[in-house]
């Protein structure tokens, strides 16, 4: 068994069960408590009622498709903050970018080798948990970051964001003013993934521009290079 922390919930959602016995095997083996769900509205249920760390979910699903049940995970409070890794044979680009734009906090393509499988989830729960835990407060602008409750606010009002947009917003923060490259921000906020594209940092950049309203003003793009998080007064 290895390091990673045994007491984690995994959910698994295909609808082809030797996907299934083997995910759920190598994920056991692994140390993690393992449920799974062959349909989307099946999926939904057992996600309010476990409340799993993370969900590994495939994209064509009976009941509901894959996006259908991100998209409702993340529309309910109870399971929004619940991270989800996207499992699909669909390659295209397209379907990636739906996907990220939705809150998956990361895409794997069949055929997968096991191995890789158990590193993306357990790179996605250490985003999760391995946050800064002091809770001093980080403002810049209209946007104010709660290390310690992993809390966003803009003018006071909380936002709802992913473990993956949390740490991205979190590392733009303590680094603003400074541009950081889509392979920077590849390394640190998805430890740097093997195939983790470029694109992935830019649609989670949309998204989280787009959640943050207002505040979001503050993420600029540097042509060519990257993204840097500025100060209201810097022009």
């Amino acid at each position: 068994m290895s390091d990673a922390a045994p007491r984690e919930r995994i959910l698994v959602v295909d609808d082809e069960p030797d996907i299934v016995a083997l995910v759920v095997y190598h994920l056991a083996k692994d140390g993690f408590r393992v449920s799974s769900a062959a349909n989307g509205p099946d999926a939904l249920a057992s996600a309010r009622r476990e409340h799993p760390s993370l969900i590994v979910l495939d994209l064509m699903l009976p009941g509901l498709s894959g996006f259908e049940v991100l998209d409702q995970l993340r529309a309910d409070d109870a399971t929004r903050d619940i991270a989800v890794l996207m499992l699909t044979a669909r390659k295209e680009e397209p379907d990636r970018i739906k996907g990220l734009s939705l809150g998956a906090d990361d895409y794997l393509t069949k055929p997968f080798s096991q191995q890789e499988l158990v590193l993306r989830v357990r790179a996605i729960l250490r985003r999760s948990a391995a946050l800064p835990s002091s809770g001093d407060l980080l403002t810049i602008g209209a946007i104010s970051i709660d290390r310690g409750a992993h809390k966003v606010l803009v003018r006071g009002e909380e936002i709802e964001l992913t473990p993956t947009e949390f740490k991205l917003l979190l590392t733009l923060a303590e680094r603003r003013g400074r541009v950081q490259g889509r392979s920077q921000l590849l390394e640190t906020v998805w430890e740097a993934a093997p195939d983790i594209q470029t694109r992935t940092v830019d649609m989670h950049v949309q998204r989280l521009r787009a959640k943050l309203g207002a505040g979001g003003d503050l993420i600029e793009t540097v042509r060519g290079f990257g993204y840097r998080l500025r100060s209201p007064r810097d022009t």
